[in-house]
């Protein structure tokens, strides 16, 4: 059994995912990507899982949870600065691609070393407000069977993250795709929304109301 076969057992995927030509994402972004990757987006599509992992994807709702959008490059550029800048790194910045983000602001890359291997390529857990990082020796699509049967804890994630079962739920399709039914919009954690926008710079107090700005803001990080 694949991973990808034993991931879709654990948590089954949507009935439909929107097509994605791979040969012009992989020219978009200038290298070849992982096989389990392509597989798991194809099958999946773009959304979170317990809604929380939100694995980048070519058609993400937004372009900041979009494989070819600007994330990828501008967090490597952000951690190449803090390390030129004396922060403890564990990885090179220029071998990290930044693949998914948890609503807590962690990000998930790929260690893109040897770039000729892609499907050899490791997955590392960066600190949101932090600095520990968690490296897994394996594929994402292993990464995330560990993570979500519970045999592996990266400390950086909620313990309560699987006490509410596992689930996939899909983001809403670019506009031009095929419509979908209209969906209840999620609940909003303000708490998460104030670490977010605080770690972004805004001025924000610990209670009253937060500006419609920087919710639309968080949401669009976010991919809601």
């Amino acid at each position: 059994m694949t991973s990808l076969n034993e991931l879709t057992l654990l948590c089954p995927p949507p009935a439909e995912a929107p097509a994605v030509d791979w040969d012009a994402v992989e020219n978009n972004l200038d290298m070849r990507l992982p096989r389990d990757y392509m597989d798991f987006a194809a099958i999946y599509g773009p959304g979170a899982f317990c809604e929380y992992i939100r694995i980048y994807h070519p058609l993400g709702a937004t372009r900041w949870v979009d494989i070819t959008g600007p994330m990828p490059t501008t967090i490597r550029n952000q951690l190449q600065q803090a390390l030129d800048q004396g922060a403890a790194i564990p990885h090179n910045p220029q071998r990290l691609f930044a693949i998914g983000v948890t609503d807590n602001g962690e990000h998930l890359f790929w260690i893109t070393d040897p770039q000729e291997a892609p499907d050899t390529w490791r997955i590392v857990v960066n600190e949101a407000r932090g600095s520990r990082w968690y490296t897994f020796d394996g594929t994402l699509t292993e990464f995330l069977i560990a993570v979500l049967t519970g045999r592996t804890d990266v400390p950086m994630f909620p313990r309560d993250l699987l006490h509410q079962g596992v689930s996939f739920s899909p983001s809403p399709q670019r506009i031009g795709m095929a419509e979908t039914a209209p969906r209840q919009p999620a609940a909003i954690d303000t708490a998460a929304v104030r670490r977010w926008a605080r770690d972004h710079g805004h001025n924000l107090p610990e209670r009253g109301r937060i500006p419609g700005p920087i919710i639309e803001a968080w949401k669009q990080a976010h991919g809601r």
